[in-house]
C-alpha cells in the first residue's frame, strides 16, 4: 500500500509540474465556490436554532427540529408542496423535451439563411428578465386590453381573466417559460448534434433510410449522453422555480394553485424576519432535491450507462 500511495504522489506531482497552467486555472473558480458556496453552508445550522440578532448564528438558542415541525404540521404544507410538484413535473414535462425536438429539426434543415432567422427568432425571448417577461404576459393576457381577449372578443366570445383563474396558472407559467427557453436549451443539442460523424448520414443514405429513420438510429443516440445529463440536473433542481415569476404573477385570485415554497418562505419567513423558519424550509427543498438526483442518476446509470457519477 505504502509502495502504491508513494507511486501515486510521484504521479500526480509529474502531472502537476507538466500541466501546472491548467492547474492554476482552476485555483479563482475554486476559491469562488468555497467563499460563495461551500462555506456559507455552514450557516444552515440556523435551521436549528431560534435566531436572535444579538446574539449571532452561532450563539443563538438550539432548537433541534422545531421551525421543521411547525413547517411540516402547517395545515397549507400540503398545498405548498403538491403545488410546488405539480408545477415542476408540469414545467419538466414541457421545457425538457420540446428543445430536443426543436433542435432535431433544426438538424434537419438545409438552409442555413432560414436556419439562423429560426435561431435567432426562438433564442431572442431569452434575453429579456423576468421583470419584463411578465409585464408582456400581463399586458397579453389582460381581460379589458390584451391582445389575446381582443381576439376572443372579435370572434364573438367573452374576455377571460387568463390570471385570475387559479386552473390556468400552471399552463400560462410553463408555456411562456417554454417561450422564453427553446431557443437557449436548443443550442445545447445542436451543439451535440454538429459532433455526429458525417459518415453516418452517408451510410443512411445510401441504404435509403427516411428522416425519421436518421433521427432515431443517429441523432438521438448520439445526443443521448447529453439528453441525459440535463435531465439529471433538470431533475435535481425540480423543487427550485423561478421564484420572481411566480410571485409577479401572483395575486389574490390565483393564490390557491400560485402559492409554492419559496413564495411561502419569502412572505412568512423574510417578510416576517423569522430567519431560521426560511432557513428550515430552504432546507427541506435542497434535501428533497438532493434525493430526486441521487434517485434519477441512480436510474440513468442503470438504464443508459450514462450519469454524472
Amino acid at each position: 500500500m505504502d509502495v502504491e500511495a508513494s507511486t501515486r504522489k510521484i504521479g500526480a506531482v509529474k502531472s502537476f509540474k507538466k500541466h501546472w497552467q491548467l492547474y492554476l486555472i482552476l485555483i479563482p473558480p475554486m476559491v469562488f465556490f468555497a467563499i460563495f458556496k461551500y462555506y456559507p453552508m455552514a450557516n444552515m445550522v440556523l435551521a436549528f436554532k431560534d435566531y436572535n440578532v444579538t446574539k449571532g448564528i452561532w450563539g443563538s438558542e438550539w432548537v433541534g427540529f422545531k421551525h421543521f415541525e411547525l413547517f411540516f404540521n402547517n395545515p397549507v404544507f400540503w398545498d405548498l408542496l403538491s403545488n410546488t410538484l405539480l408545477l415542476s413535473l408540469y414545467l419538466l414535462a414541457v421545457v425538457f423535451p420540446l428543445p430536443i425536438i426543436l433542435a432535431l429539426m433544426l438538424n434537419e434543415v438545409r438552409s442555413r439563411k432560414f436556419k439562423k432567422v429560426v435561431q435567432m427568432v426562438t433564442f431572442a425571448p431569452y434575453f429579456i428578465s423576468t421583470v419584463v417577461m411578465v409585464s408582456i404576459i400581463m399586458l397579453f393576457l389582460s381581460p379589458r386590453l390584451g391582445f389575446i381577449n381582443i381576439l376572443l372578443n372579435s370572434l364573438g366570445f367573452d374576455s377571460v381573466n387568463f390570471l385570475g383563474e387559479p386552473s390556468m396558472f400552471r399552463s400560462i407559467y410553463v408555456w411562456t417559460d417554454l417561450w422564453q427557453m427553446a431557443g437557449y436549451s436548443s443550442v445545447i443539442y445542436l451543439a451535440a448534434l454538429a459532433g455526429v460523424d458525417p459518415s453516418l448520414y452517408e451510410a443512411a443514405r445510401v441504404d435509403g433510410a427516411s428522416r425519421l429513420q436518421k433521427i432515431r438510429n443517429i441523432d438521438l443516440p448520439s445526443i443521448m449522453p447529453t439528453l441525459v445529463v440535463i435531465l439529471i440536473l433538470t431533475v435535481g433542481n425540480v423543487m427550485a422555480l423561478s421564484f420572481e415569476k411566480v410571485y409577479l404573477l401572483q395575486n389574490d385570485l390565483n393564490r390557491a394553485s400560485s402559492e409554492v415554497i419559496a413564495t411561502y418562505v419569502y412572505k412568512v419567513g423574510l417578510l416576517n424576519a423569522n430567519y431560521s423558519f426560511a432557513t428550515a424550509v430552504g432546507m427541506f427543498n435542497s434535501v428533497v432535491n438532493l434525493i430526486l438526483l441521487v434517485m434519477v442518476n441512480g436510474l440513468a446509470k442503470r438504464i443508459s450507462k450514462n450519469s454524472i457519477w
